[in-house]
C-alpha cells in the first residue's frame, strides 16, 4: 500500500476506527457533563445550606443587640424586601450593590420598617465552586486524552478483521477460492459477530469452490468422453456417398466436433497451465485475419499501426470469439477498432444482458429462451484466453445502442503473468 492510501486510510473520517472513538468520547464527555453537573449542584447546594445555618446563627447573634444591627427594610435588595413579613424570618442568597454574593439573614423589628439584619460572605464558597469546576474540567480533559487513544486502538482491531474480511472477499470475487479468512476451523464459542462474518465468508467460498470444480471436473469428462466417438462419426461420415443427406449429416458432424473442441480448450484454462508465447503482432492485421476465419464481415478500424507484444494465436482465438459472437447476436455492421494496446468490438444489436453484465461470461449461458440463441462457450473462452495472456476483457453496453466488448492489453513485459 503506498502511502497516499496508507494516509487516508487512517485519516478517513468514515472510518469504522474514528466512528467507534467518536461515540466513546462522546458517552465519556456526556457521563463527565453530568457528573460535573451533580456534583457542582450537589456542591453548591451544600455551601447554600451552610451558608443559611451560619446566616441563622449571626442573626440570633444580632438580635442580642437589635439597635446595632437595625436596617430599614426599604434599604434591602428589592427581592428580600418583598419576602420581609412581621413575624417572619428571611434567609435569602444573592448580591448586594457592588455584585458581591451574601447569604442575607433578616427578621422584622417594630412597627415592620425596619428589620435586624445579618450577613455572611458566600464569595469564598464561590471561588471555590469556581475552582472545583475548573479541576473537574481539567480531569475530564485529562481522562479523554488517555480514553480517546485507547478507544482507537481497541476499534483498530475489530477495524483490521473487518478489513481482513472485505481483503479476502474481493479475492474470492477475483477468482481465488482458496482464499480464506481463518486458517483452521472456526470456533464455536467465544465467538463475536465478525467471527461469524469471517465464518460465513469461508463457508461461502469452499461452497463456490466446490460447484466450480464440479462444473470443471464435468467440462472435461464430458470433453474427453465425447473425444473418442466423435472421431469415429467423423471419420464416418467422410464415408458416405455425395448427397444432400450426407452433407447434412457432415454439418452437424463439425458443429458437434467444435462443440467439443471448445469443451477441451475450456478444459485446459480451468487447469491454469497454460502460458502465452509472446511475439510482436500488429493489431489491425491480426483483428481483420480473425474475422475473416470465422466467416464475419467486420469493418476493422485502426488508429495509427497499433503493434503490441502478445501470443498472436491466443489473440486470434479471442478476437475470432469476440466477432464471431457480435455477428450471431448483435446486428451489423460489427466494427473492431485497434488502437495503442486496446482493441474494441462492437455491434448495433440488443446489446449484452443484464446478468452477463453483472457476473461476467459463464459456460452455457443463454440469452434468450430459444435453444442455441445463448451465449455458448465464446465469451468463457474469450476472457480465459484473456486472463493467459495477461490481458482485461470488459464487456459493456454502447449508449447508443450495441454490445462493446473490450480487450485490454497490458503495455510492458512487467505486467504480464509468470510464464511456467
Amino acid at each position: 500500500m503506498n502511502r497516499a492510501a496508507l494516509t487516508w486510510r487512517i485519516a478517513n473520517p468514515a472510518s469504522l476506527r474514528w466512528k467507534i472513538a467518536a461515540l466513546v468520547t462522546l458517552a465519556c464527555a456526556v457521563v463527565a457533563l453530568v457528573v460535573g453537573l451533580l456534583v457542582h449542584q450537589a456542591t453548591w447546594d451544600r455551601s447554600l445550606a451552610t451558608g443559611r445555618g451560619e446566616a441563622e446563627i449571626a442573626l440570633d447573634q444580632a438580635l442580642a443587640d437589635p439597635a446595632a444591627n437595625l436596617v430599614s427594610v426599604a434599604g434591602l435588595p428589592r427581592e428580600l424586601a418583598a419576602q420581609v413579613r412581621p413575624g417572619r424570618r428571611v434567609t435569602w442568597y444573592g448580591t448586594d450593590h457592588r455584585d458581591e454574593p451574601w447569604m442575607w439573614a433578616v427578621q422584622p423589628y417594630g412597627d415592620g420598617e425596619n428589620a435586624v439584619l445579618a450577613q455572611i460572605s458566600m464569595g469564598s464558597d464561590l471561588l471555590s465552586l469556581h475552582a472545583l469546576d475548573r479541576d473537574m474540567i481539567k480531569a475530564a480533559l485529562l481522562a479523554l486524552t488517555g480514553v480517546v487513544p485507547v478507544s482507537v486502538g481497541l476499534a483498530e482491531l475489530a477495524n483490521r478483521r473487518l478489513r481482513r474480511v472485505a481483503r479476502t472477499a474481493r479475492r474470492i470475487a477475483d477468482g481465488d477460492l482458496d482464499a480464506r479468512i481463518t486458517a483452521g476451523p472456526p470456533r464455536r464459542s467465544g465467538r463475536d459477530e465478525i467471527a461469524d462474518i469471517s465464518a460465513a465468508v469461508d463457508s461461502m467460498a469452499a461452497a463456490l469452490q466446490h460447484r466450480l470444480q464440479a462444473e470443471q471436473r464435468f467440462t472435461a469428462d464430458v470433453a474427453h468422453d465425447l473425444r473418442t466417438p466423435l472421431m469415429g462419426l467423423v471419420a464416418a461420415a467422410g464415408l458416405l456417398e455425395e448427397g444432400q443427406a450426407a452433407d447434412l449429416v457432415r454439418d452437424r458432424v463439425q458443429v458437434l466436433r467444435s462443440l467439443v473442441e471448445d469443451l477441451l480448450e475450456v478444459s485446459r484454462l480451468d487447469t491454469g497451465a497454460e502460458v502465452a508465447d509472446r511475439v510482436r503482432v500488429p493489431l489491425a492485421e491480426l483483428a481483420a485475419e480473425s474475422a475473416a476465419r470465422v466467416g464475419v464481415e467486420a469493418r476493422v478500424l485502426a488508429e495509427g499501426r497499433p503493434e503490441a507484444r502478445t501470443d498472436p494465436r491466443r489473440l486470434d482465438r479471442i478476437l475470432a470469439n469476440l466477432a464471431l459472437n457480435a455477428h450471431r447476436h448483435g446486428a451489423p455492421p460489427v466494427e473492431i477498432v485497434a488502437g495503442d494496446h486496446v482493441i474494441e468490438v462492437r455491434d448495433r444489436g440488443p446489446g449484452f444482458p443484464p446478468e452477463l453484465l453483472a457476473e461476467g461470461p459463464r459456460r452455457f449461458r443463454t440469452g434468450a429462451a430459444e435453444r442455441g440463441h445463448g451465449h455458448g462457450l465464446g465469451l468463457t473462452i474469450a476472457a480465459g484466453q484473456a486472463r493467459v495472456i495477461g490481458a482485461e476483457l470488459t464487456l459493456t453496453n454502447a449508449a447508443d445502442g450495441g454490445a462493446v466488448a473490450t480487450l485490454r492489453l497490458p503495455a510492458s513485459e512487467e505486467h504480464h503473468p509468470p510464464e511456467g
